[in-house]
């Protein structure tokens, strides 16, 4: 059902309480078809590691398929399920629904996805939230239709009312070409709650699709955290961009006015498909409940950025997850989740 707008709204931040994680499964239909053997293995820790800690909700057009291939890798749960869903592709974050808590209670946000801007295909990508809506697992929370083009990278809540996003891709006009820097603030305001909104300016990974997503360059922490790639080598393409950056995350202050406690994120090596360079970042994690799942890149910069992480999560355990087969379709770790906070889901007991 579609719902009214009311001023009683937040968008919880990622560490609030979970019911779940929303991932959308590879199939040969989808990007990954030339290396289903490849990722595979990815998406299968993922369902295991998430399992230990809250429910999975695989959406996938073959669910015994999938069901077979977790049997077979030993991973048996009542915390997983299973949707019969078309899909186009994995990236779930973006084309996922948007959780809110409103008048106390959560709702989905189902905004248009457009493919990254008419990049892909995404027909039956967009329509993934709504056919979640009818389902009985999200049988007790509202759908509000949004009349938008966002996606879920491409915002970043500390669920008390700041968001963090950026210009590159929430104002690019292959996205909503018919609003201004005002008038999206706006409506970021009232659907979101928002009362402090950060525009980063600066900052992109060669090999991305998604025009900056902030979830590849900086994240929100506890306590007036950011966490960003930092790259210290002045001879790769991304330095100048990337102290830019970093120079303007330093001029960023909370809603109280004092400035963010900054966290610099190791510069992986770079890694390249062919003459393609890859957008590896460890800024792509998952913030779970009790846990943070962190992509690694078979690099000597991923036991930094595991440590690192793990200073802003102390009372979480922090498990490293291979995504080197990811960032050959140029996404990582949390692009292919969405999280659902508490009070989304609806089961048997």
């Amino acid at each position: 059902m579609q719902t009214n707008i009311t001023a009683s709204r937040h968008l919880p931040a990622e560490w609030d309480p979970q019911d779940g994680v929303l991932l959308a499964w590879p199939h040969q239909n989808s990007d990954w078809a030339d290396m289903l053997d490849e990722v595979l293995p990815v998406y299968l820790e993922l369902a295991r590691q998430i399992s230990r800690f809250e429910r999975v909700i695989i959406v996938t057009p073959e669910p015994l398929v999938v069901d077979q291939q977790l049997n077979r890798a030993a991973i048996i749960s009542d915390r997983i399920h299973l949707l019969d869903i078309a899909t186009n592709d994995t990236w779930i974050r973006d084309f996922g629904p948007i959780t809110i808590i409103a008048d106390g209670q959560p709702r989905l946000l189902d905004f248009g996805f457009n493919g990254w801007g008419l990049k892909f295909a995404a027909d039956q990508d967009n329509q993934v939230t709504r056919h979640l809506a009818t389902t009985p697992l999200f049988s007790s929370v509202a759908l509000e239709t949004v009349g938008l083009i966002l996606e879920g990278g491409s915002i970043e809540s500390d669920g008390n009312g700041t968001l963090l996003t950026t210009s590159n891709c929430l104002l690019n006009p292959n996205r909503n070409p018919h609003l201004n820097n005002h008038q999206l603030e706006t409506e970021l305001r009232s659907l979101f709650g928002s009362q402090h909104i950060l525009w980063l300016d600066y900052g992109w990974l060669a090999g991305d699709d998604t025009d900056a997503h902030i979830d590849t360059l900086a994240r929100l922490g506890p306590n007036d955290t950011i966490l960003y790639v930092c790259c210290d080598d002045p001879q790769d393409e991304h330095y100048e961009e990337l102290q830019r950056m970093e120079e303007q995350l330093r001029s960023f202050t909370t809603k109280a006015g004092t400035p963010f406690r900054l966290i610099p994120l190791p510069w992986p090596q770079a890694q390249y498909d062919g003459e393609k360079r890859l957008p590896a970042t460890y800024a792509n994690f998952l913030i779970i409940n009790d846990a943070v799942l962190v992509p690694c890149y078979q690099d000597a910069a991923d036991s930094v950025a595991l440590a690192t992480i793990g200073t802003c999560f102390p009372d979480r355990e922090v498990i490293g997850i291979d995504c080197l087969p990811l960032i050959k379709q140029h996404g990582s770790l949390h692009c292919v989740t969405m999280q659902l906070p508490s009070g989304v889901l609806t089961w048997q007991q």
